[in-house]
This record gives structure tokens, C-alpha cells and sequence, in this order.
């Protein structure tokens, strides 16, 4: 039974790598900031790389959640006067907006890979790492964003379908 539920648990874990993810960032960043406070208050220890790679954690840990949101679909959305509108005029506005958001995310993505490229030379003070890799974040994030808003878009775009096709039978 005990060796069932730790199979079927770690088959869930791989299955949703962006939620494992985001999960490893949380307990790091947690981690870290606890080892820092340990250090100073306890063994009167100042770490200087704590505060700094908690800091790159969170940046990465904002890039994916923000990823996982469009993934769940719960960014807020004001949907009032859409939901007004009929079928066709509804399915337009969607792909409006899915296009809005893709240019939008597309730009993001481009300028978030230009800047992480220019930052590849510099290094992070205490870290000793290159700032490209806090600053990659951007441009991870908003790929996976784009992703999910495209998928959710195909994946509603064809319930509809199912869905008219099972009405006229």
C-alpha cells in the first residue's frame, strides 16, 4: 500500500514539472532565508550571498508563478460584458484577446532575451554568478506564459467545438 501511494505521488510530481518547480524555488528561498536569520541572530554571522540569492529566488519563483496562473487560468479577468455577447461575437473577442496577449508576451519575451544577453558579463557581487541567470527569468517566464495562453486558447477553442458538434446531433 505504502510503496502504491509513493509511486502514484512521484508519477504526479513529474507529471506537473512547472508545479515541482515552483515548489523547490519556494522551499529554497525559504531555506535560505532561514540559514541567513540562523547565522545572524544565532551565531552572530553576517552570510553575504543569503540575501542575494534569496533575492534571484524570488525573481524566478514571481517569472513561474505568473506561468502557472495563465496555466490554471487565474489571472483575474473581467468577463462581464463578454459573457453578453453571443457565440460568434464571443469566440472573436477570445481570439482578440489571446492575439493582444501573444503580441504583448512575444515583445516581453524578445526584450527580456536581449536584456538577459547584454547582462551575461556581469557578475553578481556576492553570488559570483553572471546576472544573466536571475535576469533569464524574465524570458523563461514569459515563454511559458505564452505557451499556456496559447494552449488554454486551443484547448477552449475545441471543447467549443466538441461541444456545437454534439448539439446538432
Amino acid at each position: 500500500m505504502d510503496k502504491d501511494w509513493t509511486r502514484q505521488a512521484a508519477k504526479r510530481l513529474f507529471k506537473e514539472p512547472l508545479e515541482l518547480v515552483l515548489s523547490l524555488i519556494l522551499v529554497a528561498i525559504v531555506s535560505v532565508t532561514f540559514i541567513q536569520v540562523l547565522f545572524r541572530y544565532i551565531f552572530h554571522l553576517s552570510l553575504a550571498w543569503s540575501e542575494e540569492a534569496a533575492r534571484y529566488l524570488l525573481l524566478w519563483l514571481a517569472a513561474l508563478a505568473s506561468a502557472y496562473a495563465f496555466k490554471t487560468k487565474s489571472h483575474i479577468a473581467l468577463t462581464f460584458l463578454v459573457d453578453r455577447l453571443g457565440g460568434r461575437a464571443r469566440s472573436w473577442v477570445d481570439a482578440f484577446v489571446v492575439t493582444v496577449v501573444s503580441l504583448f508576451l512575444i515583445l516581453f519575451i524578445w526584450k527580456a532575451l536581449v536584456f538577459s544577453f547584454n547582462m551575461r558579463r556581469q557578475i553578481a557581487p556576492s553570488t559570483k554568478i553572471s546576472m544573466a541567470v536571475p535576469y533569464s527569468s524574465a524570458w523563461v517566464g514569459g515563454t511559458l506564459m505564452l505557451y499556456y495562453v496559447l494552449r488554454n486558447w486551443w484547448s477552449d477553442r475545441q471543447t467549443k467545438k466538441q461541444g456545437n458538434s454534439n448539439r446538432e446531433r
